[in-house]
């Protein structure tokens, strides 16, 4: 029993790798960060937001995608969220024509979109 709870961790991160980094989950970070209550709430509802992976991964637990569905809405998801993320990121930095398509394209594929 000991071997498998200190194996879930590895597991979680392994399958939220991301980029060839193994990226860990909001919830394994706040467990090591010995967070609770209203703390770990606020440090999960931030964390999640701020990840496109972990936020699409919990949108398609909440409505109950398995197997293709979960596989498609969680692959459009990152993508959605990683556009619009490099998008605003563009627009802030001031970038246009083909600096802009090859920041954003850049961006993109390094926040784990198509």
């Amino acid at each position: 029993m000991k071997r498998l709870v200190l194996a879930v961790p590895f597991a979680i991160a392994f399958c939220f790798a991301a980029n060839g980094a193994f990226a860990q989950t909001c919830e394994v970070q706040a467990t090591e960060k010995k967070l609770a209550g209203a703390a770990k709430n606020s440090f999960l509802k931030k964390c999640v937001s701020e990840s496109p992976v972990e936020s699409c991964e919990l949108q398609a637990t909440e409505k109950k995608l398995a197997g293709a569905a979960k596989a498609s809405f969680s692959k459009k998801c990152v993508t959605d969220a990683a556009t619009t993320k490099c998008e605003t990121e563009a627009k802030e930095k001031k970038l246009a024509g083909a600096a802009q398509a090859s920041f954003t394209k850049k961006c993109i594929a390094d926040n784990g979109g198509a």
